[in-house]
């Protein structure tokens, strides 16, 4: 795993406790992030990543609900759902290669999700990124 994909990792981590324990005190979400990487750069990219989908959150569901076709955030399971939040920040707003989002986001579903996870996630980005890519000026 490299060292990105583990700051990935932890910050799906915390997202997901964002979902299911809303009321869960963030200073205790950057202590895992801390404790868990202990790398100054991966510690910031984390951050990057946890700050970025907190913030653009209603954007973020909003353009996941839009491609997944009969499927509501509600109705998924709570780590596609975290899953696809991160995966879809980065395609949206971080400027990581649409590619690498999607790939990154495939692998953490294939370790946290169910068994039809990877496939779920990669087609709701795929969606994602080429409806970005259709709106988007050449």
């Amino acid at each position: 795993m490299s060292r990105r994909s583990k700051a990935r990792q932890v910050a799906f981590q915390v997202l997901y406790q964002d979902d299911l324990n809303p009321r869960h005190n963030p200073a205790d979400a950057d202590a895992l992030i801390v404790r868990r990487l202990r790398k100054d750069d991966l510690i910031e990219f984390a951050r990057e990543l946890v700050s970025g989908v907190r913030r653009n959150r209603p954007e973020v569901d909003a353009s996941i609900e839009r491609v997944a076709e009969n499927w509501s955030l509600k109705r998924m399971a709570a780590t596609d759902r975290n899953i696809l939040r991160l995966g879809a920040y980065e395609i949206l707003y971080a400027g990581t290669p649409e590619k690498v989002s999607i790939d990154e986001a495939v692998e953490l579903a294939k370790r946290f999700g169910g068994a039809q996870s990877a496939q779920f996630v990669n087609g709701i980005l795929d969606k994602l990124m080429r409806s970005k890519t259709q709106v988007s000026p050449p």
